[in-house]
């Protein structure tokens, strides 16, 4: 595989799209929408596409990919074209994503006239059939659907001059595969294919290998700032016991006061618990996870959108492949199991020159974790102490000052001035000033009864003991030997269940891989875990009775080693 492309930090933009040898109907809409210069990745990307050149980018989300395999798709649709089937196939991980594509690639093919179709599961099949019977140039798709009407023979890719997979490692990570084998096999040889991830894991690259033809290889990280300069995203971390997380979250929130966040959680219950507590909390947050219909996501969405809402809260999954402009900050409630999910969920601000903030709230036992994101991201994270109640009172006297001076500036305010006259009669003006001060203050919802959360820090290794992670960073607290505890043995005690698991050695599973599936999923810790057993074909693995019908809920809604297992107890 050459490597004929370039690397880079980002750097600073050059040029503008004149360079880049785009027809006159693409510079028309990039100049009506706004656009005047190429991102890094852009101008890197565009010309070797334009080509007909494979390419592999491996690029952060929020540095220009959609527009830079985009615009070389339109690029190469012929003026006169007739055939009906597509000449182009984008492939992405989720519903939200593809929308987005699709939303792109007509914007920026307006002046063509091109027919852009997204396909993708939960909307009706007809409707898309129909759209693809009638012709279409090029279709962004999810895998599944994407097979689907291939099989329907609806989707007939023997016309494909370029494919595109876009978020590659979120496809393999969702278990997508074997999916995007077929499809490309569906494809001529003699194609153009296009890869872009914003990591690039070892059996990623070995798809690469197999799909692409000796393509340039570019690799764009976030835009890096100067030395002396304040980054784009801040990176901060609080350690909070995990009782005191919903509490410390809402403290954090009143300080930070986001235009638009996302808190992501691990599992739907979380989610939906954490949501009903912020709502209490009278913050206007939203849920958003896989056990929502179509309908329900996009209402979620139409109303973060619109800002009747400013907080989603979310798991992975059903985050995937969302953009949204007014986003200013993210925030992980648990440090996440893989690096690679935190490099995904942190992309999601700072994006276009903007600034943002990522937050992750960490229990006291997970610094092993946090440094493991920490060299995986190539950026620091800093730790900070919880907010104190005094830290909070000052906040939200700033913000009442910084609402009245904005009056002071901008309002009308002469229908006032007899209140405040008829005042100064019997007050002193610096008094009448003060009481205007404090009503406004209450106004803004400002009071007094907080509490102080705990204060605490990372507990310190146990050289007897240390922690241990698998190769995703992920710590299993395990044994050398990686066997678990025994029956005997867990912190825990009590009755233990033994679990089957459907994927065993020749599915490539560890004891590290479980241990990590079951700690990023349930309430449970790498110790409470017991034995574990890896077969050919099978594991076994025992949790406590108490928690075992969670377990296997949780372990059957999520991916162990990028592919779905059945699980349930084990038959004596």
């Amino acid at each position: 595989m050459s490597d004929t492309g370039t690397s880079g930090d980002g750097g600073t933009s050059e040029g503008s799209f004149d360079d880049l040898g785009l027809r006159p109907e693409l510079l028309t809409a990039l100049s009506a929408l706004g656009y005047e210069e190429p991102t890094p990745i852009q101008r890197e990307a565009i010309p070797p596409l334009v080509a007909g050149r494979d390419l592999l980018g491996q690029a952060a989300t929020g540095t220009g990919k959609t527009a830079a395999f985009a615009l070389p798709v339109l690029q190469r649709l012929d003026a006169d074209r007739r055939t009906s089937a597509p000449s182009a196939l984008v492939l992405v991980p989720t519903r939200e994503l593809a929308v987005q594509v699709s939303e792109a690639l007509h914007r920026y093919g307006r002046e063509l006239a091109a027919r852009v179709l997204p396909v993708y599961g939960g909307a009706p099949i007809v409707r898309q059939l129909r759209s693809l019977e009638s012709g279409v140039d090029v279709v962004v798709a999810t895998p599944g659907r994407a097979l689907d009407l291939v099989g329907r023979g609806a989707l007939k890719l023997g016309e494909v001059a370029t494919v595109v997979l876009d978020e590659a490692d979120e496809m393999l990570d969702m278990g997508f595969a074997e999916d995007l084998e077929a499809i490309l096999e569906e494809t001529p040889e003699k194609r153009q294919t296009v890869l872009f991830s914003a990591t690039m894991p070892r059996r990623l690259d070995s798809l690469a290998r197999r799909h692409l033809n000796d393509p340039v290889r570019i690799s764009l990280g976030r835009e890096r700032t100067e030395p002396g300069e304040a980054p784009r995203v801040r990176q901060t971390a609080y350690v909070v016991p995990r009782a005191a997380k919903p509490a410390a979250l809402g403290r954090i929130l009143d300080v930070e006061a986001p235009t638009a966040a996302i808190v992501f959680c691990r599992t739907r219950e979380e989610v939906d618990t954490l949501t009903e507590t912020l709502n209490g909390r009278g913050y206007r947050a939203e849920a958003l996870h896989g056990g929502m219909s179509q309908e329900q996501r996009d209402r979620v969405m139409g109303r973060l959108r619109a800002g009747t809402a400013d907080l989603l809260v979310a798991t992975d999954v059903a985050a995937r492949g969302l953009d949204i402009d007014q986003l200013t900050h993210v925030v992980n409630y648990d440090v996440p199991s893989a690096p690679e999910a935190y490099v995904h969920r942190i992309g999601r601000v700072g994006r276009a020159g903007r600034e943002g903030v990522a937050i992750t709230l960490a229990e006291p036992r997970e610094h092993r974790q946090l440094k493991t994101i920490e060299r995986v991201a190539g950026a620091p994270i800093t730790v900070e102490k919880v907010p104190t109640v005094a830290d909070l009172r000052a906040r939200r006297l700033e913000l009442t000052r910084a609402a009245l001076r904005e009056t002071l500036l901008e309002e009308d305010l002469d229908r006032f001035r007899v209140v405040v006259e008829t005042l100064t009669d019997e007050f002193d003006v610096f008094e009448v000033a003060l009481a205007a001060v404090k009503l406004a203050h209450e106004a803004g919802g400002a009071t007094d009864d907080d509490e102080e959360i705990p204060q605490v820090g990372f507990r310190p290794d146990r050289p007897d003991r240390p922690d241990r992670t698998d190769r995703a960073g992920r710590p299993t607290n395990r044994p050398a030997d990686g066997r678990g505890a025994g029956r005997g043995g867990r912190s825990s005690g009590g009755p233990v269940a033994r679990l089957f698991v459907g994927a065993g050695r020749d599915a490539g599973i560890r004891p590290g891989d479980l241990v990590g599936a079951i700690t990023g999923e349930t309430e449970l810790g790498g110790r409470d875990i017991g034995s574990i057993e890896i077969h050919q074909r099978f594991a076994l693995v025992e949790v406590p009775e108490s928690a075992a019908d969670d377990v296997v809920r949780a372990l059957r809604a999520t991916m162990i080693k990028g592919r779905k297992a059945t699980v349930r107890r084990d038959r004596p």
